[in-house]
């Protein structure tokens, strides 16, 4: 066990709350100081006030740059990295044409493992220290992605999903091996390390009624497991669930007849709810994982974080790889910025960014663990650099001549203008995973 405390140096930033509670849901030290310890948070604050109460530390100076918690990505499909960017196609299309003859070849536990490490060193890079992710039908595939993970300590949510029809033979399974390979995943995987089971049936036009059910009594078997799947992505995909379903009033009742909607159901999409299923999903405490960069390269449709916030739904922000267009969740947070404009709501960065950091983690049940510097917490930090490009530089320049250069104008420009390149430094319980080419800091004991 390595007995080094270490400090860390820079522009400390972290939520202690929602923006859309309270005006002082962050705290902000622009000398500040983190200090970790056998991989924990111990401290975070003013670098003056701490400095002198760990006199054996080993500092890195990041002076200049953001400390902030890592980021946590809710909805993310690890078997499709390397289809990422695929042209021309809506959502039913597109899983038939580039999704399952993607994840085919994931039966190979060699292939999953090489695209597993891809997918996680791809996320370091981007800042992305925890995620929610899919797998493929092949318990192979779930096997690669936990053992990747684990090399590096990382919190990792994934599982085998569920698909026992409306797609090819070679990807289904039954409702009997499903539940199977999925009790034996979750008992090798679940509370292992940092691994976190999650039951994913695809959505309900690939699993039977009888299979929804079982994914349901799984999650009663084991209830500190999660449940992901989609909701309302597309118009086409509600009419085909509902033509599936005729006794369902809506979509969000497929799953609630089966068992599925509860506070640790996350839902991608969800861009076409009624108020009623929002309010449903809302008293159930189920949460939202939208994905911008997605739902506009598929012309998915534009989700309403307004109503969303309305009505108190817990929502999270999410990449959506590989119909998501980037890794990046200052790029997603760009794009919902957008696509909320186009709805009449100028969201701001500190909501985003809480959505990608304390109000994913507590929407997940874990912000105990990470999404903030507060005491005790895993640490999972990032390094960021606000000027990374000359670009960022020069509208730096121009906010300091009128006065403006604060840390809202700071975090919005690295939402509107950032990625992989504004990421210096990725740390995973307090070992660091990545570090750019031009990572330049200083070491030195105090």
């Amino acid at each position: 066990m390595d007995e080094t405390v270490y400090l860390y140096k820079g522009e400390v930033f972290y939520f202690k709350d929602s923006p859309l509670k309270f005006d002082e849901s962050y705290s902000y030290y622009p000398d500040g100081a983190l200090v970790v310890y056998r991989g924990k948070i111990i401290e975070a604050g003013a670098y003056e006030n701490i400095k002198e109460r760990y006199p054996e530390a080993l500092v890195t100076d990041y002076s200049g740059k953001l400390l902030m918690p890592g980021l946590i990505d809710s909805h993310i499909h690890y078997p499709q990295s390397e289809m990422i960017g695929m042209y021309g196609k809506q959502l039913l299309d597109w899983l038939n044409e580039y999704t399952y003859p993607t994840e085919e070849a994931f039966g190979d536990s060699e292939y999953a493992g090489r695209v597993a490490r891809f997918f996680v060193n791809e996320l370091f890079r981007n800042g992305t220290t925890t995620c929610m992710a899919y797998a493929t039908v092949h318990k192979e595939s779930v096997n690669a992605l936990f053992s990747v993970a684990s090399e590096y300590n990382m919190q990792m949510l994934t599982g085998k999903v569920l698909m026992n029809r409306n797609a090819p033979q070679s990807l289904m399974d039954t409702e009997e091996s499903g539940e199977a390979d999925s009790r034996e995943l979750i008992e090798a995987w679940h509370k292992k390390g940092r691994n976190l089971y999650v039951i994913t049936p695809r959505f309900s036009i690939t699993s039977t009624h009888g299979q929804l059910i079982s994914a349901a009594r799984l999650h009663e078997e084991y209830p500190d497991t999660y449940i992901q799947t989609h909701l309302s992505e597309n118009r086409n995909e509600i009419d085909s669930a509902l033509e599936l379903s005729p006794e369902c009033s809506d979509y969000l009742e497929v799953y609630e007849r089966a068992g599925l909607v509860t506070e640790r159901s996350v839902f991608g999409h969800c861009i076409h709810l009624s108020d009623s299923e929002c309010r449903r999903m809302a008293e159930a405490g189920a949460i939202i994982a939208h994905c911008p960069t997605s739902n506009l390269f598929l012309g998915s449709g534009l989700f309403d974080m307004q109503q969303a916030n309305r009505i108190n739904i817990q929502t999270t922000l999410a990449t959506d790889v590989g119909a998501g267009t980037s890794f990046s969740l200052f790029r997603t947070m760009g794009e919902s910025y957008k696509v909320q404009q186009l709805n009449g709501y100028p969201m701001s960065v500190f909501e985003s960014l809480y959505k990608c950091t304390r109000g994913t983690a507590k929407a997940l049940k874990l912000d105990d663990k990470i999404g903030s510097f507060d005491q005790g917490r895993d640490a999972d930090f990032i390094v960021v650099d606000s000027t990374a490009t000359p670009s960022q530089q020069m509208r730096k320049d121009y906010l300091e001549r009128k006065g403006k250069w604060n840390l809202e104008n700071k975090l919005f420009g690295i939402q509107t203008l950032g990625d992989d390149r504004n990421i210096v430094a990725t740390y995973v319980a307090g070992n660091p995973v990545y570090q750019s080419d031009t990572c330049n800091h200083q070491k030195t004991g105090m």
